[in-house]
């Protein structure tokens, strides 16, 4: 026989989980930042002195964290001291959790969620303020941590399936741009850089350019592209005053249309900027296509992305057209056709978090 559940004890039940998974991701951040993760998988196993002497942090700190992590059951317990003495116990960061907690560049890396969630945790005060007034929250507020969790985020993805799974599944693009020695590429929005470091990897020919409003992205992602070896421009400039910086062959908006104030003024001035062949591709949330309560998991991350971060960005600016996480292919499909466009076609890319558009000029 089922046991039925009170409504108030389910909500409080999810209130109490969602709690001890806030306060998880606030290990994961200490462990990132201060370089416990990666003690522990150079080094390990260890025990809270040795982690301690290791990352260079108190002992009775690494004690403490090292418990928690393994309560949390992102460590084991390797070995107990036979004195009982819980200070030496032995801890071990077991290998298939490294993708997910060290290596930056593995599919299944989403421990920059916890650096997001520290610079929204910042920024909220402001927030609250903004939703009293009706103004917004500026990108930069939210600081270094939001900054480097995004960045982080996205990169094994920017860097591998970008140009391995998403172009190639644009019509005839790949063709067009293998044909078109010293092709021309722009990532606005660039971030970090991921995308444009990805793209100048896979096509050293092309003349690969990446744009942002927010200098600390820019300087960063001069820095990433330099640790990679490869050459990138990367400037910081207004999208929407970009008409004659073109033409290029290819301009990438990927996961900011929908941070953005002025979309329409954007798109229509990328294309302007764009070659008579050339292509617009956009990835951006991959919500639903209609509004629809209650919603299943990833309709309700992206909006709690929108209440505290995406939404008072976009509405840092105004006038602005404050679109939110939840930007669905209506939304897209209305600001391409108002830009100019000719086309907006849906991408048949399988994604769990993007989906993808092409945007095209009249032949």
């Amino acid at each position: 026989m089922c046991q039925i559940i009170p409504p108030q004890d389910a909500i409080a039940g999810r209130l109490f989980q969602a709690t001890i998974q806030t306060l998880e991701l606030f290990g994961v951040y200490l462990g990132r930042t201060l370089g416990l993760y990666k003690a522990l998988h150079r080094h390990g196993p260890l025990s809270a002195r040795q982690l301690a002497a290791t990352a260079r942090i108190a002992e009775r700190y690494a004690w403490e964290w090292l418990e928690q992590q393994a309560v949390a059951g992102f460590l084991t317990v390797d070995q107990e001291p036979a004195d009982g003495t819980p200070e030496d116990r032995v801890y071990r960061l077991p290998l298939e959790y490294t993708g997910v907690l060290v290596n930056d560049d593995d599919a299944s890396h989403v421990a920059p969620f916890a650096h997001m969630v520290v610079g929204i945790a910042g920024a909220l005060p402001e927030v609250v303020t903004a939703y009293r007034t009706g103004g917004g929250v500026s990108y930069e507020r939210y600081g270094p941590d939001f900054r480097y969790g995004q960045s982080g985020i996205n990169r094994p993805a920017f860097l591998h399936d970008l140009t391995h799974h998403w172009l190639p599944a644009v019509p005839g693009l790949m063709a067009r741009l293998e044909s078109s020695p010293g092709f021309r590429i722009a990532d606005v929005g660039c971030g970090g850089g991921w995308a444009a470091i990805g793209l100048a990897q896979a096509f050293p020919q092309a003349d690969v350019r990446g744009y942002d409003l927010d200098e600390a992205s820019i300087h960063d992602a001069a820095r990433n592209a330099a640790d990679k070896g490869v050459n990138v421009r990367f400037s910081t400039h207004d999208a929407a005053q970009m008409a004659g910086e073109g033409p290029f062959d290819l301009v990438l908006l990927l996961e900011t249309l929908h941070d953005m104030s002025r979309p329409q003024e954007v798109l229509a001035a990328l294309g302007a900027a764009l070659a008579p062949q050339g292509s617009i591709v956009i990835a951006d949330e991959r919500v639903e296509e209609t509004f629809a309560a209650p919603g299943g998991e990833i309709e309700r991350m992206m909006y709690g992305w929108s209440i505290s971060h995406c939404l008072p960005v976009s509405m840092s600016e105004q006038p602005s057209a404050a679109i939110g996480t939840a930007i669905r292919p209506g939304i897209v499909q209305k600001l391409a056709s108002d830009a100019g466009f000719a086309s907006c076609e849906v991408l048949p890319i399988h994604n769990e978090f993007f989906r993808f558009y092409e945007l095209k000029k009249a032949a």
